[in-house]
């Protein structure tokens, strides 16, 4: 059996009459004239197919249908006005989902600065918080699967995608810390040169992983790259276990190794950048509602 449509100014009119029980007090609660009123809630008793109201002389009141019928009928009048309400919040960027990838290594920089400030304005925004490198960040706003990406050495240029620098740093030696270089306040990088080197792999982040290596190209010699690891964490940990050494962004200084010493290098012109990606033609307001968090500086920079 096909189930009648019940147009939601009906059930309104409805509920208002069934709590008011006298058309004109009910038709000015409403805003309309008794004649309108009456044909409303006609129509909803043909379609119903059943009189939801008794009439007589000076006495309205509800009939077993009406009795029956007015706890949904205020359920999907409160139902709607709360899908109304959000969708309102979600269409201001108050309130919904963002999707947000990082590189492991700015949750020691500018991380977990952008997060409180933003949580602090939005509350009601479901951040979701996906730790990724940069070739799969760019991957990811590409394929929509995140909206914000940040990452270090975003492309010089890109169609679709829009890129924002938030934060620069210098980078560092990575030494064990019994290493003689350990001894100096800052290091040559043509110091490193007889020395095995830990990197990451060049597929997570070319433009990262070439600035490393052309500051050892730009010293005269090629790094011997005897060890890889995906993340900064695991990088400096087999530092620790004395397998090489490493250059990295100065954020690195945060990861706390009693093994591992980390010095200054000279040059020290080189820096390295921290930027925001996102789709240039994304219509979700949540993102220009993090990129105008960005813009208060929340970053926690060393």
């Amino acid at each position: 059996m096909e189930r009648p449509e019940l147009p939601l100014p009906q059930l309104h009119a409805f509920v208002v009459l069934a709590e008011e029980l006298h058309f004109g007090r009910a038709a000015t609660r409403l805003g309309i004239a008794q004649p309108p009123l009456s044909q409303q809630i006609r129509r909803l008793e043909d379609k119903v197919g059943y009189a939801l109201f008794s009439r007589e002389p000076g006495n309205i009141g509800l009939t077993p249908a009406g009795r029956e019928l007015l706890p949904a009928a205020r359920h999907a009048l409160t139902h709607l006005a709360e899908g109304l309400t959000a969708a309102r919040e979600v269409g201001s960027g108050r309130a919904g989902r963002l999707r947000i990838g990082f590189a492991a290594s700015l949750a020691l920089t500018v991380l977990p600065g952008l997060l409180r400030t933003f949580r602090e304005r939005f509350p009601a925004v479901d951040l979701d918080i996906q730790e990724m490198t940069t070739t799969p960040q760019l991957a990811a706003l590409r394929e929509r699967t995140i909206d914000i990406g940040l990452l270090r050495e975003p492309p010089a240029h890109d169609a679709e995608l829009g890129f924002k620098t938030v934060l620069t740093e210098p980078f560092v030696a990575v030494l064990p810390s019994s290493h003689p270089l350990a001894a100096q306040r800052t290091v040559r990088v043509e110091q490193l040169a007889e020395c095995p080197f830990v990197l990451l792999p060049r597929a997570v982040g070319p433009p990262l992983y070439d600035q490393i290596t052309n500051l050892c190209t730009a010293a005269g010699f090629t790094p011997q790259v005897t060890q890889r690891a995906v993340e900064w964490q695991t990088v400096c940990a087999l530092v620790e276990a004395g397998l090489g050494v490493s250059l990295a962004p100065e954020s690195i200084r945060r990861i706390r190794l009693k093994g591992v010493a980390f010095r200054g290098i000279e040059p020290g012109t080189a820096r390295t950048r921290v930027a925001v990606a996102w789709r240039k033609n994304d219509s979700n307001p949540l993102v220009l509602r993090l990129l105008a968090a960005l813009n208060q500086d929340p970053t926690d920079s060393p």
